[in-house]
């Protein structure tokens, strides 16, 4: 009883302050999510974008609060480029008949992957009683779904999977090329190195050296060359030995990826973090908004595209 009052009152206001701080104080933090809204209000006026049978797959785990950024990623990369694209969207639990209608709406012909499919992929795939631990971290983690989720669905060998808050700005040739002959994973560079796990736990699981700096905002992995008998041995190894990590799912495609010779996005044009002047620029091909971008991406970068 005690610690929870001590969390209530000191602890969790503290840990708010701090991230407020970051971000330039509470008024700004404020100004910066009255922006998102705008963005999640401007996203409903977005015009259809079709999506062709015979385009380049391209898929994203989204749902209800991030489809809108789903929605501006994708306009922003059908306005730097002339290729077809097939976009599949898998429901990250959160799809209802609203939502889906409205996908249906603005991506018409989109692959929608609801979760009765995923189960049932999963059943095929990965069935609970064998891979427990995977399961249960999808009940309490989201983002491991990009890997049990999406590389359980039936079709192409090689999928690339975009995280949602991302826009390009310029034609994405090595995504592109990429796309039309995969043969070898593919990924961004981080600004930072961001696995949540040490690398001498990561290389003494997978039996392999472990790259550095790996970001999964653009990943292509080969779904029939996963070992999901490895990713649950390690998913419950890192976390037994080393606890609990936000970039579980970063750390587990590093490990996937491990040594082999993979197709890099270069950072100069693929810029994960990018800065107020790099966002306000527009430089290079493609920005991931993460950590401290956010305050560009809401209240900036969207509005080039509107």
């Amino acid at each position: 009883m005690m610690q929870a009052l001590i969390n209530f009152l000191y602890r969790n206001p503290k840990a708010k302050l701090k991230h407020f701080a970051r971000f330039g104080g509470y008024f700004n933090y404020r100004k910066m999510m009255a922006a998102r809204r705008q963005m999640e209000k401007a996203s409903l006026n977005l015009p259809p974008i079709a999506s062709t049978n015979d385009g380049l797959p391209v898929y994203f785990l989204t749902g209800k609060n991030y489809l809108y950024q789903t929605l501006f990623c994708i306009r922003s990369l059908v306005l730097v480029t002339k290729t077809n694209f097939r976009f599949v969207l898998v429901d990250d639990g959160s799809f209802d008949e609203e939502l889906i209608s409205r996908i249906k709406k603005q991506l018409p012909g989109a692959d929608i992957v609801t979760k009765d499919i995923i189960a049932r992929n999963l059943q095929r795939v990965i069935p609970e009683a064998q891979f427990p631990y995977l399961h249960q971290k999808k009940a309490v983690y989201a983002h491991i779904k990009k890997l049990t989720d999406i590389h359980t669905i039936p079709g192409e060998d090689w999928k690339l999977v975009l995280d949602s808050d991302m826009l390009f700005w310029h034609e994405p040739f090595e995504m592109l090329e990429w796309l039309r002959s995969p043969n070898r994973p593919l990924h961004m560079i981080d600004c930072g190195e961001a696995y949540g796990y040490s690398k001498k736990l990561m290389e003494e699981l997978a039996g392999t050296t472990i790259k550095p700096l790996i970001n999964v905002g653009a990943i292509g992995l080969n779904s029939n060359n996963i070992n999901w008998h490895d990713l649950e041995r390690w998913a419950e190894t890192l976390e037994q030995r080393e606890g609990t990590s936000y970039y579980l799912e970063q750390a587990l495609s590093a490990m996937l990826i491990g040594d082999e010779h993979a197709a890099v996005l270069p950072p100069g044009k693929y810029i994960v973090n990018p800065g107020k002047t790099t966002i306000a620029a527009q430089n290079g091909l493609l920005h991931h908004y993460v950590d401290l971008s956010k305050e560009g991406y809401y209240k900036l970068a969207w509005k080039k595209l509107v």
